[in-house]
């Protein structure tokens, strides 16, 4: 393991230096994990416009500003930025150089344009035996797809989730929430990263980590119950819309400032929810003991339930039915998430200063360690923040060399 460190940087990775030459949401996401937790996080962006998610947003008052990106700041934290052009000669030498320093390389990018940059792991194995390069992709490093100009959408719809979740039975499938095979992969990527790296001695040094974020999100969310079971006898789950067919309650419904997830499908849960309802009449009656039934009834039981919730707000329900024993939830928007009581007390949502943003609440760890370090400590970089400090000061070179990088466009 390298013994750099970057300033301030403590937690369970310290000494660990991550290289992360990525854009958007994989990769960059996956090193901040690597970060919150106080490894040393190089981020390599190209010049002049940087990492794509500087464009993406959302943005203060909706005004585009490539150091303003919410989804940069909140993917970027606790990082160290740089810029260099590493398809130039120059650029890639720099980075071969900033390589011979790491332990993790962490990338995002076609595998075709890694083999142009003479940056995949077939070329920068021998060189660095004992790197773990870790290459998060849609559809991974072989195979027909590898190849293909892919997003997350693709990968997403590559593992027939799109046509198990999301949507009523017998309509169209709805659109899928933005990026998830990309954090799925993302985590997954980080987990055995970790893995390679402290088992370098055993494995015989440094490997390449395949990660494709389509197959990621195919075992997670679909695979065990379905492609499996398709396999063997040709049947598969498809989507159900809200709620349950065949039992209730097992729905949303609205409350007075928004709505709530009513789930109470076991009898305990049925009558501890009868009990947070006051005990109404309706509900007595010994049949709907049995959840079947109450599917059966289902119509009437939500008509008269919801006469109850539209008194309530989200908040209440939940605390009322949570005292009964009911897996009943609130559904929180993002607001009320960012104000969040629980949140702000176990330290997840914490302020970070940034130089053009002011001071705004970042993002934990999402795994507590029993000291209770790790999480965002620092903002993300701004285009080329660290150029000096990483290139000049780390890599030795002299103030006229970074200079004349930066005028040829190299930096």
């Amino acid at each position: 393991m390298s013994a750099a460190a970057g300033p301030g940087q403590e937690g369970a990775l310290q000494g660990i230096r991550v290289v992360e030459l990525g854009q958007g949401v994989s990769a960059p996401f996956c090193a901040r994990l690597y970060g919150d937790y106080g490894a040393e996080v190089i981020k390599v962006e190209p010049p002049g416009g940087g990492d794509v998610a500087r464009r993406w947003g959302p943005f203060p008052a909706d005004v585009p500003h490539p150091e303003k990106s919410g989804l940069y700041f909140v993917l970027n934290s606790d990082k160290r930025g740089v810029t260099l052009d590493v398809g130039s000669a120059a650029g890639r030498e720099l980075f071969l150089r900033l390589l011979a320093t790491a332990d993790v390389l962490i990338e995002n990018n076609p595998p075709a344009r890694m083999r142009e940059w003479g940056l995949d792991y077939a070329t920068l194995g021998p060189l660095f035996p004992r790197l773990v390069m870790i290459s998060i992709t849609p559809f991974g490093q072989t195979g027909p797809y590898a190849d293909w100009h892919a997003a997350d959408l693709n990968a997403f719809h590559l593992t027939g989730a799109g046509s198990r979740y999301c949507g009523r039975p017998g309509e169209p499938p709805l659109q899928h929430g933005t990026f998830s095979t990309d954090y799925f992969g993302a985590y997954v990527a980080a987990t055995w990263g970790l893995a390679a790296l402290f088992g370098r001695d055993v494995a015989g040094g440094g490997q390449q980590l395949d990660v494709a974020t389509a197959e990621t999100v195919a075992a997670l969310f679909v695979g065990a119950q379905n492609i499996g079971g398709f396999a063997q006898d040709g049947r598969y789950d498809k989507r159900s819309g809200v709620g349950m067919a065949l039992a209730s309650p097992a729905t949303i419904l609205p409350c007075k400032d928004g709505y709530v997830w009513m789930l109470a499908l076991e009898t305990g849960q049925w009558r501890g929810l009868v009990a947070a309802m006051g005990n109404p009449e309706w509900a007595q009656a010994e049949m709907f003991d049995d959840m079947f039934v109450r599917g059966e009834n289902a119509d009437f039981i939500y008509a008269m339930m919801r006469e109850w919730t539209i008194t309530l707000t989200k908040q209440e329900i939940m605390d009322l039915v949570q005292a009964y024993g009911v897996p009943s939830t609130a559904v929180y928007t993002a607001a009320d998430v960012a104000s969040l009581p629980h949140l702000r007390e176990r330290g997840f949502l914490r302020e970070l200063e940034h130089p053009l943003l002011g001071r705004l609440p970042g993002l934990g760890a999402p795994v507590r360690l029993t000291d209770g370090a790790g999480g965002a400590r620092r903002a993300a970089p701004l285009l080329g923040q660290h150029n000096d400090a990483v290139l000049r000061v780390g890599l030795g070179l002299s103030a006229a060399e970074l200079a004349a990088h930066a005028a040829a466009g190299v930096v």
